[in-house]
């Protein structure tokens, strides 16, 4: 084991729980945030509203299929219909969660800033080099 590097398998290093010493993509910059933000919006929501329509069309045409035509239909359609409106839930959580962590994204520097700004204020008012 080199203490110089990052093992390529943490874990089959002998690296406790896995650990690599932290997450390599993490925005970190206003500009990576930015970024992160705009591919959320531009890829990620579109991509993943794109998928779950496609689920529904799909899910939609076994229920029609397995549905009772002569008063006989199977026990699939209705245990499809209900897997799907669960899974339809987990998508529009995700999708909330998706914006979520959007404007999380967009709005962090200002809170940090802020927080810079505040923090500064008080230390400069209190401050009693000003009177030398």
């Amino acid at each position: 084991m080199k203490l110089n590097q990052v093992p390529i398998d943490p874990s089959s290093e002998g690296s406790p729980s896995g650990f690599s010493g932290g997450q390599k993509d993490l925005a970190s910059s206003p500009a990576e945030k930015k970024a992160a933000a705009r591919a959320i919006e531009q890829h990620i929501e579109p991509d993943t509203k794109k998928a779950g329509n496609w689920a529904d069309e799909q899910s939609a045409e076994v229920v029609r299929a397995f549905d009772a035509k002569d008063g006989h239909g199977w026990v699939t359609s209705s245990a499809v219909k209900k897997a799907h409106g669960k899974w339809g839930d987990q998508v529009e959580s995700l999708m909330q969660r998706l914006a979520s962590e959007k404007a999380a994204l967009r709005s962090v520097n200002n809170v940090l800033q802020g927080t810079d700004f505040g923090v500064r204020s008080q230390v400069r008012a209190s401050s009693t080099l000003d009177d030398f």
